[in-house]
């Protein structure tokens, strides 16, 4: 498995500020990071397009709790995602949501099925996905937070 860091934290042990957006579909979250202008707004807009709900834009707060991950906005942000050419959006929004899924939009997938890899928040694994310039990326990346992916 190929695995990759995450920021440092910038708060507690226990709970770090991400830069990145997140959505939740059913209460399971996909954190979206990537460098300014990657397009994580967009595939969150995309997403919410197909059903998920938003959790945060921009910024992601994730804290451990038992042996999971959790999700949620800071309270500046909560409810709104940028769209670009569009302005700020109102949205609704889960408070929080357990993390299911990275996504890095930083690297670009070119394997046509490719190995598993994850991310470490916080020093937990979490399964992760390179980007794909796709249509079907979103729905895709809703298709495994649903129902996973096949070893």
């Amino acid at each position: 498995m190929v695995s990759a860091s995450t920021d440092q934290p910038k708060e507690q042990a226990d709970e770090v500020l991400l830069h990145g957006s997140c959505v939740a579909d059913a209460g399971r979250a996909v954190f979206i990071r990537g460098a300014s202008g990657r397009g994580k707004s967009s595939l969150s807009l995309q997403l919410m397009a197909y059903g998920a709900t938003l959790v945060a834009d921009d910024q992601t707060l994730v804290r451990q709790a038992g042996d999971g991950l959790w999700v949620r906005a800071p309270d500046t942000t909560r409810g709104l995602v940028e769209a670009r050419g569009v302005g700020i959006l109102r949205a609704e929004t889960e408070a929080q949501a357990r993390l299911q899924l990275v996504v890095d939009l930083d690297q670009t997938e070119t394997d046509r099925l490719p190995h598993p890899r994850e991310a470490h928040i916080l020093g937990q694994p979490v399964p992760m996905l390179w980007g794909v310039d796709a249509p079907y990326f979103a729905a895709a990346i809703l298709q495994m937070l649903r129902h996973g992916r096949n070893a």
